[in-house]
């Protein structure tokens, strides 16, 4: 019991490096937009959609990943998903056709994705809910992990050696992780308590499950908009450099994954997930509000809220990803955090074209305003009225 114990911190980072590794192709393109820009000759929308084209592959595979996750564990799901990855980022960097470059980021996208669906498993499988908030947090650090990694190296090597450089990096960290999670990871040694059985019938009959859905998908909006045109912006409207622009969202990664962590804890501690998700939105609305204020004007308070919102729109995600999870069960867990991811790159993967055409014929501030619209939309979707305490409800009898 007492290896068990010790053992989970080495699974969960065996989890956090993979979904950290693969997230520098996945999610960091969007860093070096002024290059892809230049490097393909396109235009700031069509610029987002190679960016975020991993998103297009991620909507296909989460699921058919989770329901392999739950048939054989994280240590398979994990080692042949983001291994594939990494050799689909090392092809790339002989690709120039944008309709090749766009399919084979997808491809990546689809298999880089199993590392967001494992992940989640690992906290579940083993770790008790009382912890979980904490372990849940330090999991989701991998994504904010990840983002400053990329946006303190990715911009210098774009400089140095290019686009082609830039997907060179992403194929050798996403091999690394693959080989460590391939050659370390395991299963849990027995099934965890305080979580409920595997259910007769799918988990999709709660309300409050589809309402965990929703907040994620609406709060993913402002997310993609400022991870996807925050560069561009500080580039054009404020004339930074762009290595310095990435260094400004780099830092404010690293304090994306204190907050990500700090919640968890205050979600362990009073038990509830969706209450502090509430209070947290409350404060993304008051952030973006002043970060459409501080565009629409050019004034200062642009960049000093672009790197705020980059932090504060991403610290409940965990928070709602946690409880899909719990509402699901052992038995749906893959399935589910699937779904759960597969509803938000599908709304991001639509977001980030049409807040381009809105930052090009309005404004910077329009497409920020349109994150602003739909976090106030899941303010009342957040499922917190009646919320069960995790300590009391899952604990067993």
């Amino acid at each position: 019991m007492k290896d068990a114990h010790r053992r989970r911190w080495l699974m969960l980072a065996l989890g956090v490096n993979a979904h950290a590794g693969v997230t520098l192709g996945l999610f960091g393109l969007p860093l070096v937009m002024p290059d892809i820009q230049r490097f393909f000759g396109v235009s700031l929308p069509v610029a987002g959609v190679i960016g975020n084209a991993p998103a297009l592959g991620i909507l296909l595979a989460l699921v058919p990943w989770g329901m392999l996750a739950d048939r054989r564990g994280e240590r398979l799901v994990l080692g042949l998903g983001v291994g594939l990855a990494a050799v689909l980022f090392a092809c790339l960097t002989q690709v120039t056709a944008t309709w090749a470059v766009i399919g084979l980021l997808a491809l990546a996208g689809a298999a880089g994705s199993a590392a967001m669906v494992g992940g989640g498993r690992i906290v579940l499988g083993w770790f008790q809910p009382p912890e979980r908030g904490v372990a849940m947090g330090l999991r989701q650090v991998s994504y904010t992990l990840g983002m400053a990694v990329a946006a303190f190296v990715l911009p210098p090597v774009s400089r140095a050696h290019g686009i082609p450089g830039v997907l060179a990096v992403c194929a050798a960290v996403s091999l690394l992780a693959a080989v460590l999670a391939g050659l370390f990871l395991a299963d849990p040694p027995h099934t965890v308590s305080g979580t409920r059985p595997p259910p007769a019938a799918s988990p999709y009959r709660q309300i409050t499950l589809w309402r965990v859905h929703a907040t994620s998908a609406l709060q993913v909006v402002p997310q993609i908009a400022i991870s996807t045109y925050g560069v561009t912006c500080l580039v054009g409207v404020y004339h930074w450099d762009v290595v310095h622009a990435g260094q400004l969202f780099g830092v404010a990664a690293i304090g994306g994954a204190v907050a990500r962590v700090a919640v968890g804890r205050w979600s362990d501690r009073s038990g509830l997930r969706m209450a502090p998700l509430r209070i947290l939105t409350c404060g993304s609305l008051a952030v973006l509000a002043l970060l459409v204020l501080g565009t629409a004007t050019r004034s200062w308070l642009g960049p000093v809220m672009l790197a705020l919102a980059a932090l504060v729109t991403v610290a409940g995600n965990g928070l709602a990803y946690l409880a899909a999870g719990e509402l699901a069960g052992p038995g749906w867990a893959g399935r589910v955090l699937g779904t759960h991811n597969t509803l938000q790159n599908s709304v991001a993967l639509a977001a980030v074209p049409l807040a381009g055409l809105l930052i090009t014929s309005v404004g910077y501030w329009a497409g920020f305003a349109g994150g602003l619209a739909c976090t106030l939309l899941s303010l009342p979707v957040i499922p917190a009225r009646g919320e069960p305490n995790a300590h009391v409800v899952r604990r067993p009898p």
